[in-house]
């Protein structure tokens, strides 16, 4: 059954899905076909990269899919290899290339990559991008407060989006309240923590019973209250079912609290700080 996922409105006056989907390592045919899947479960939003190596996997489950290409958003990422001005604007039009599409619906910068310094060229090319029509919304992927105000006071363009690593071991509450200060959205990655033992927390599968829920969709409805967006990944069409059901039920506060308080001052996944982590 189809799934009906809310939008939330951007500030550009476009609509994102309330859950995406992930496809990084969803490459080829049977990538493909794990996409259509997602696409016929009622996602909305896939969520692809440069570096993924699928987007043309994304490009042919969109032309294969019945759902008219105006209900999908998809989103590629620019590498940081691909930073400066020149560059940046040849890998979306890559992008296009690699996808098929006339148009891509998000892109983001992958990584700031603030040693090379050129994450700053890179926006002026999206923004440059965005206005020839490649793409409809631009956002960033990584960006630290800092980074996100360097970029909106050059251009006086502040991005759509910031993806960023979110799940309860690290629940950025500083980023997200920054995001939304400067009118956002916070989209999270590896949003149940790439299935580590937070799916097993006592305090998560308590409120699963509770709710009659999985971990993982408990999970997945704390970033919904939270109003991030969770781009979960998964391959087969009963799990991707379960992730996107979770509009169904809500989470009290103090539920929303109990999560939140599993964070970690070392939290990350793989300790990937946007101040210093590099990725091309």
């Amino acid at each position: 059954m189809t799934q009906d996922v809310p939008q939330y409105e951007l500030d550009d006056g476009t609509t994102l899905p309330a859950v995406g989907f992930g496809t990084y390592r969803l490459t080829g045919e049977e990538g493909t076909r794990s996409i259509l899947s997602a696409i016929e479960s009622g996602y909305r939003l896939l969520d692809s990269a440069v570096n993924y190596q699928n987007e043309d996997a994304v490009g042919e489950a969109v032309r294969r899919s019945p759902v008219p290409r105006e209900e999908l958003r998809v989103t590629s990422k620019l590498p940081g290899r691909d930073h400066a001005y020149a560059r940046a604007l040849e890998a979306v039009e890559g992008s296009l290339r690699a996808t098929g599409l006339d148009r891509l619906d998000l892109y983001l910068i992958h990584w700031p990559n603030p040693i090379e310094d050129l994450y700053v060229q890179a926006w002026r090319a999206l923004v440059e991008a965005r206005e020839r029509g490649l793409v409809r919304s631009i956002g960033v992927s990584n960006f630290l407060p800092e980074h996100l105000d360097r970029i909106i006071e050059d251009t006086g363009v502040a991005p759509s989006v910031n993806q960023v690593e979110l799940h309860p071991y690290f629940p950025q509450a500083e980023q997200r309240a920054a995001d939304a200060a400067r009118g956002v959205r916070t989209e999270s990655w590896s949003p149940l923590g790439r299935a580590n033992s937070v799916l097993s927390e006592p305090v998560v599968e308590s409120i699963a019973r509770t709710h009659g829920r999985t971990t993982a969709q408990v999970i997945l409805r704390w970033h919904v209250e939270l109003g991030s967006v969770p781009i979960p990944k998964a391959s087969g069409p009963e799990r991707q079912t379960e992730n996107l059901s979770v509009f169904d039920f809500e989470l009290s506060g103090a539920e929303v609290e109990a999560i939140s308080a599993l964070g970690r001052p070392d939290g990350r996944n793989k300790g990937q700080d946007p101040a210093t982590h590099q990725e091309f």
